[in-house]
């Protein structure tokens, strides 16, 4: 699987050492997926790192990142107590914006919307650690942006590049919910993973989908999203959201560098 063409991967052999480490990536990217939305920090990296060129490794991930919902809702049964009719209504819409980011991925160069994800990602780290504050003045009386555009427009990102896509959703559910971390994150996950189902079915039709790479990556995010409910029940919230904003922060100057 070193460096095989755009077109060409399907299911491309996997030696023991990528299987190793893409297993042990996906691990790493459920945990970090469900305890701070940033799955994508290590998978992507992970499937560069395993020999796969940019566009073929962005549409692995987004399939492999559908074993993330699942994992999350054998760990957080807790948290998503009395929460279906919410997932059910977000999840229409993030999964309505994940199809239309997956269109448009296959359609047009993404160069322009790669500088701007960088921004997106401080604002997403930014409404996590100011959270207290603009929930004040997102629930006070009067006219306030309804929550199913930025539900919408996120996954409209998640499904056309998705790095730190579960940032800005936490970020945006935080903002609109007086609730623990740790619901808002158990919905997160599994509102992100419609959008994430609908653009994976798109690439698994249409794209190149290194086959073999997602199966190994989705086997570890399983596990990994797993466990992580468990790890964000038993964190402080504060210092949870400052570590997540702070990681959100370190990869939207990784972004900004790889696009300048």
């Amino acid at each position: 699987m070193s460096g095989p063409a755009e077109g060409s991967v399907g299911w491309a052999v996997v030696d023991h050492q990528q299987a190793a480490l893409l297993l042990l990536g996906g691990v790493g990217c459920g945990l970090t997926g469900s305890i701070a939305g940033l799955a994508s920090l290590v998978s992507y990296p992970v499937l560069l790192a395993a020999g796969l060129p940019p566009v073929a490794a962005s549409m692995t991930n987004t399939v492999a990142l559908v074993a993330a919902p699942a994992g999350m809702v054998a760990g957080a049964r807790r948290e998503l107590r009395g929460q279906r009719r919410r997932i059910l209504r977000a999840s229409g819409v993030c999964t309505a914006g994940g199809i239309t980011g997956g269109v448009l991925l296959m359609s047009t160069p993404s160069t322009a919307f790669e500088v701007i994800v960088p921004f997106l990602i401080v604002l997403g780290a930014l409404a996590l650690l100011f959270r207290e504050g603009l929930r004040d003045w997102y629930t006070r009386p009067g006219w306030r942006p309804p929550l199913g555009i930025a539900i919408f427009l996120i996954g409209v990102y998640g499904g056309y590049f998705g790095a730190a896509a579960g940032v800005l959703l936490l970020a945006a559910m935080g903002v609109a919910a007086v609730e623990p971390l740790a619901v808002t994150n158990a919905v997160k996950t599994v509102v992100l993973g419609a959008a994430n189902l609908a653009a994976a079915l798109l690439y698994a039709l249409t794209g190149p989908v290194a086959w073999s790479a997602a199966a190994l990556l989705a086997a570890g995010c399983l596990v990994g999203s797993w466990i992580g409910p468990a790890v964000v029940r038993r964190t402080p919230e504060r210092p949870l959201r400052v570590i997540i904003a702070v990681a959100a922060v370190g990869l939207a100057v990784y972004l900004w560098w790889k696009a300048a």
